[in-house]
Parts: structure tokens; C-alpha cells; sequence
């Protein structure tokens, strides 16, 4: 079994490094926050009191982090957790960045031999907690094989989705597609119940017509339709509103860069934007439905 380096404990990360260790990986981990640390070591991980030291004889150093500079502070800026990473270990880089971002981290680990993939996930904190996860893989293919064993313990579906960077494209567009068809979910609710309809009824009846799309089968944003999501328990948990306002934003960027027309992804982060300034940050995305509805 490897000996990986893990850093960034958070929702999406300490699951993702409780699965590792379930697999008999030996884990060293870094996290800033004491409670991730403490419950990833009763897991039966080892703390390190830096990132450096995390990575000190690792094979695999996984990273899962908030957002494009904390990535880039971690491996580029003061510390630069690059140069400590052995030569022969490889890197995969979980969080969901800019393609920009992801490109300078992989040229400063190709710059030291060092293997790398940008590897951001898709299937939330359910996924990360059952192992289930999609990782959307930007990369050289043939560190993909040698990563397949190890990203196989975290999840059931691995992607290349092309050279580096390529997996942070294919990620952005995955989560503005979802804050488009969440708000229009939300919208379509809004109005069923507006109009006297249940919303329950009106789900079942969307959800094998037409109409039908992930948020209605799996993630439906109105309270007590369904079991088990943030919606049945007033947006606790999830997939923050922030977080997805973060994506959409690295969407727009996208978007300026290639002059690609997102029309309807601007107005969807128009709408995260509002909900976000209204207290809601911290809510799951679904709680867009408050917004629409103006309902809390």
C-alpha cells in the first residue's frame, strides 16, 4: 500500500481520506483546522504539524483545497510545498481551480520531474462519504494508470478529460450546468406551488418527463420532498452557495478568456451572487430555492 500525504480535510477531503484509509493506505495528513485533524488521526491516520512535513517520503500527495490561491499559495508561494515533494511521488490536485492555476502548479512539478494530475471531483459530500465519487482528470494518461488504484478507493468513475488543466475545464462546465438546471428546478417548483400543486406531485411528474435533470431525481431543492438532502434539513451541509458562486465565477473567467457565450451561466451566478450577499452563503446551493420562491 502507498504512503500518501493528504491535505485539506474539509467535507469533501476528510471523507475522501477516511476511504484511503479504510483501503489500508497509510495516510500522513495537514489540515489547518485541529477537529479535521483529530478526527482523520482516530481514523487511524498520522498528523503532521506542516504540510511540508506531510509530504516528507510520501508516494502520493493529494491535495483538496478551498479555491485557485490557496493551491497556488500552498505549492508555489512561500513554503513551496514543491520543492519537498519527492521527484518520484506523484501529485494529484483535487480541488476545483482555475485551468490557469492548474497549469502553473503542473509546470512547476514538470520543472522537477515530478508526475501530476489535476483531479476535481464530482458527487458531493454523499459521494465522497460512499467512495462513489467522478474525478474529472486533466493530464499525462499514463499517470492516470498509475493513480487508477488510488483514485478507484475514493470513487467509481475516473475521466481524462484531456491535458493539464483539462480536468478543471470540464469540472467548471459540469458546475454551471448544475447551477443552471438547480435554479431552474427551483423556478419550476416555485411555480407549481404557486399555482396549488404539490410540490412532491409536480417533482414525480418532472422528474420522468422532460423536465427530468439530476436536481429533481437526486437533489430536489424543496423541503420535505425528498429524503436525505440538504433541502429536508433547512440547507444544512452540502455544497455551499459560496462554493458554487466560486465555480461559476472560474466559469465566467473561462468564458472571458475564450470569448465563449454563457448567457445563461452569467445569470445563474447573477443569482448565487444575490442569494449569497443575502446571508445565504453557507447554505447548500439548493437553498436557491429560497431566493426564487421567497420563501425561508
Amino acid at each position: 500500500m502507498s504512503h500518501i500525504a493528504f491535505i485539506g480535510l474539509g467535507h469533501m477531503g476528510g471523507p475522501m481520506a477516511a476511504n484511503l484509509l479504510k483501503a489500508g493506505h497509510r495516510l500522513s495528513v495537514f489540515d489547518l483546522t485541529p477537529a479535521a485533524l483529530e478526527a482523520a488521526v482516530a481514523l487511524g491516520a498520522t498528523a503532521a504539524p506542516s504540510a511540508v512535513h506531510a509530504v516528507t517520503g510520501a508516494d502520493i500527495v493529494i491535495s483538496m483545497l478551498p479555491a485557485s490561491q490557496h493551491v497556488e499559495s500552498l505549492y508555489l508561494d512561500e513554503g513551496r510545498l514543491i520543492y519537498s515533494i519527492d521527484p518520484n511521488a506523484l501529485i494529484l490536485e483535487c480541488s476545483t481551480i482555475s485551468p490557469e492555476a492548474a497549469r502553473r502548479v503542473h509546470a512547476a512539478a514538470c520543472a522537477r520531474g515530478i508526475a501530476m494530475l489535476d483531479a476535481p471531483v464530482s458527487g458531493g459530500t454523499a459521494g465522497a462519504a460512499a467512495g462513489t465519487l467522478t474525478f474529472i482528470v486533466g493530464g499525462e494518461s499514463g499517470h492516470l494508470e498509475r493513480a487508477r488504484p488510488v483514485l478507484e478507493k475514493m470513487g467509481k468513475n475516473l475521466f481524462h478529460a484531456g491535458a493539464a488543466g483539462a480536468g478543471q475545464v470540464a469540472k467548471i462546465c459540469n458546475n454551471m450546468l448544475l447551477a443552471v438546471h438547480m435554479a431552474g428546478t427551483a423556478e419550476a417548483l416555485g411555480l407549481g406551488v404557486a399555482n396549488g400543486l404539490d410540490p412532491a406531485v409536480l417533482s414525480d411528474i418532472m422528474r420522468v418527463s422532460s423536465g427530468g435533470n439530476w436536481s429533481l431525481e437526486k437533489y430536489n431543492p424543496w423541503p420535505g420532498v425528498m429524503e436525505n438532502v440538504p433541502a429536508s434539513r433547512q440547507y444544512e451541509g452540502g455544497f455551499g452557495v459560496d462554493l458554487m458562486l466560486k465555480d461559476l465565477g472560474l466559469a465566467m473567467e473561462a468564458a472571458l478568456a475564450s470569448k465563449a457565450s454563457t448567457p445563461l451561466g452569467s445569470l445563474a451566478r447573477n443569482l448565487y451572487a444575490l442569494h449569497s450577499s443575502q446571508g445565504a452563503g453557507k447554505l447548500d446551493f439548493s437553498s436557491i430555492q429560497q431566493l426564487i420562491s421567497h420563501k425561508k
